[in-house]
């Protein structure tokens, strides 16, 4: 049989392009003893690619011909495994691609388990959208609840800035924050997205990056200071929100998405207000919590269900939109959740 792929033609000078990616057909033999055969349903974009193309991200470096990565749900379409039969629901790492041979998956905790292309029985116990499993119940939830719980620990009344709020990590972080009965800035970018944050996922406050004015929106949305900071972004806003840091403020540095799209790396903010308001600033990485996963779907799938915790998803059908889409998500025009329906399957997700 052949399958989709999409591989990286060339370097990012900068942000993302679509002629950075190739989108062709390969063959695809059955799958050898101790493999399974599975068709992609729906494929995650995340912004950590962009990072891992520049060769800076910790989950390794895409060489230009490379498939590129990424995590998704899958069908058993074959297999030459005595425990998994056609028809099972499957996570992987196949990357970019339509359909894939691959083994079971064999780390169970931590950085290698996350980054393992290897299967792994899925179990559809929430009555929620497959797609979901990528996003609120998957990494970026897993994200914003284990950087919540153990880095910022939002208390009563505290008032927490969460930047990108109305991404997959961000729009999950701003509803816990929430329910931690913390006041709430979202910061996002447009009057659609702004509207999103307070309406959907209930923030109290939301500032426009897109605002000239943004650095005194900010300012005013937080008479008070700012207690904790949830950033996936870097750059100025971090800047800005230090100048804004309390007394023991916290910040859980989640993803740097302006170093991602950065020719070269930036410089780094004014450090003097997180020494004299002994505040802590601490890198979070999700994988180190990779073991809790079962945990928080456990947690959540229930809220997710009810609807209590609500997410939004940018859907694609076909795998060669997963350029277009990536270069959109990398440039903010994304809303929610980015996922690829290939385009074989686009009705079965």
């Amino acid at each position: 049989m052949k399958r989709q792929i999409v591989t990286l033609a060339n370097y990012p000078k900068s942000a993302p392009q679509p002629s950075d990616f190739t989108v062709s057909e390969a063959p695809l033999p059955g799958p050898a003893d101790g493999e399974v055969q599975v068709e992609v349903l729906a494929l995650s974009l995340d912004p950590y690619m962009a990072s891992a193309i520049k060769g800076r991200h910790m989950s390794g470096a895409i060489a230009v011909g490379d498939v590129m990565p990424g995590e998704a749900i899958a069908r058993v379409t074959a297999t030459r495994r005595p425990d998994m039969s056609e028809g099972a629901i499957v996570s992987c790492r196949p990357g970019w691609v339509s359909h894939a041979n691959l083994p079971l998956a064999r780390a169970a905790d931590g950085m290698a388990a996350a980054l393992d292309p290897g299967v792994r029985p899925l179990v559809l116990d929430h009555g929620v959208p497959v797609t979901s499993y990528l996003g609120v119940l998957g990494m970026p939830g897993l994200t914003a609840w284990s950087a919540l719980e153990t880095v910022l620990r939002p208390r009563t009344d505290e008032t927490i800035a969460i930047s990108a709020a109305t991404g997959a990590v961000g729009g999950t972080a701003v509803q816990l924050a929430r329910r931690a009965d913390a006041r709430v800035i979202a910061v996002t970018s447009g009057a659609e997205k702004c509207a999103a944050a307070r309406d959907i996922f209930g923030a109290h406050a939301v500032v426009d990056r897109n605002h000239p004015e943004w650095r005194a929106m900010l300012e005013a949305a937080s008479p008070n200071g700012i207690d904790a900071f949830f950033d996936v972004a870097g750059g100025p806003l971090l800047d800005a929100v230090l100048d804004r840091i309390t007394r023991n403020g916290r910040v859980a540095l989640c993803g740097m998405m302006q170093q991602y799209k950065s020719e070269a790396p930036l410089p780094g903010p004014n450090l003097a207000r997180v020494l004299t308001q002994r505040a802590r600033i601490q890198g979070h990485v999700v994988y180190d919590h990779w073991g809790r996963m079962a945990e928080w779907r456990a947690l959540v799938g229930p809220l997710v269900a009810s609807g209590a915790l609500r997410f939004v998803e940018s859907v694609h059908h076909g795998l060669d939109q997963a350029p277009e889409a990536f270069c959109a998500l990398m440039a903010g025009r994304n809303f929610g959740k980015t996922v690829i329906l290939p385009q074989h399957n686009q009705d079965s997700a």
